[in-house]
């Protein structure tokens, strides 16, 4: 079964195939992705990085997390799922207009 793993701390200028080629050092990468602002296109530093097994995923986790990063410390832990966030309430798309 896949893990996916949280990869944090990552290097503005990093593309997907960079993230994929350094996490396949420690296994089979199922899928690596970074996450883009919306607004600007720009990365926003963090990405997830899918392992094929569990001892994969470990060995990416021992081998990455905390190490130089293309001058930045990467923080690796397991991804945990996204919680629901209660809606906004601002005047910007939250609430209703009267």
């Amino acid at each position: 079964m896949a893990t996916k793993l949280y990869v944090g701390g990552l290097p503005y200028s990093t593309s997907q195939d960079e993230l994929q080629e350094a996490f396949a050092k420690a296994g089979a990468v199922v899928s690596a992705s970074i996450i883009m602002d919306k607004m600007t296109g720009r990365s926003r530093g963090f990405g997830f990085v899918e392992m094929s097994s569990d001892d994969d995923a470990q060995k990416a986790i021992e081998m990455w997390n905390g190490q130089d990063f293309g001058g930045r410390k990467l923080t690796v832990n397991e991804a945990k799922p996204l919680e629901p966030r209660a809606p906004r309430q601002n005047s910007y798309g939250g609430g209703s207009w009267q």
